[in-house]
């Protein structure tokens, strides 16, 4: 599975354990920055150029995952759910990153490198990447209207 991974400089240290770390288990891991530590750095850029390249691998059929990584991961999930097609969620704990997969066929995670250890931030994100979308009804339903109002701005009850 290929994983595109981006970051702000407060996520910097974790992006380089997950590339090692994933790499080493067999992912095909797509570093999108930054390549440089820049404490004024500007997160945006970085999670969508990470966000529109999973969309790409998507839509070509490949599967591929995203990771966007900061201080928290709250802008860096907001930035990547602009791109059409992504569906970002924010893990706090190996349930949210589970079932951000299972329930909402979630393709990106975001992250908070200030908000776990390495080792928990590890579990968090392996738990995104193994875990697996549900196929129910309720669910995929749920995701249709969602995918209709981004492509319609339609609202359906």
């Amino acid at each position: 599975m290929r994983v595109h991974i981006a970051t702000d400089h407060a996520g910097m240290e974790l992006s380089a354990h997950l590339v090692k770390h994933l790499s080493a288990q067999g992912y095909e891991m797509i570093d999108h920055g930054p390549q440089e530590y820049d404490a004024l750095d500007d997160y945006p850029a970085f999670c969508l150029r990470a966000a529109e390249a999973v969309a790409e691998d998507r839509r070509q059929g490949m599967d591929s995952l995203g990771i966007v990584l900061g201080g928290s991961g709250n802008g860096e999930q907001i930035a990547a759910n602009k791109v059409r097609g992504i569906r970002a969620a924010l893990a706090w704990n190996l349930d949210t990153a589970r079932l951000a997969r299972e329930h909402n066929d979630a393709n990106v995670v975001g992250l908070g490198g200030r908000q776990h250890s390495v080792a928990e931030a590890t579990e968090i994100v392996e738990a995104f990447l193994t875990a697996q979308w549900t196929v129910e009804e309720r669910h995929a339903r749920r995701i249709g209207k969602i995918t209709r109002y981004e492509e319609s701005g339609e609202i359906v009850d």
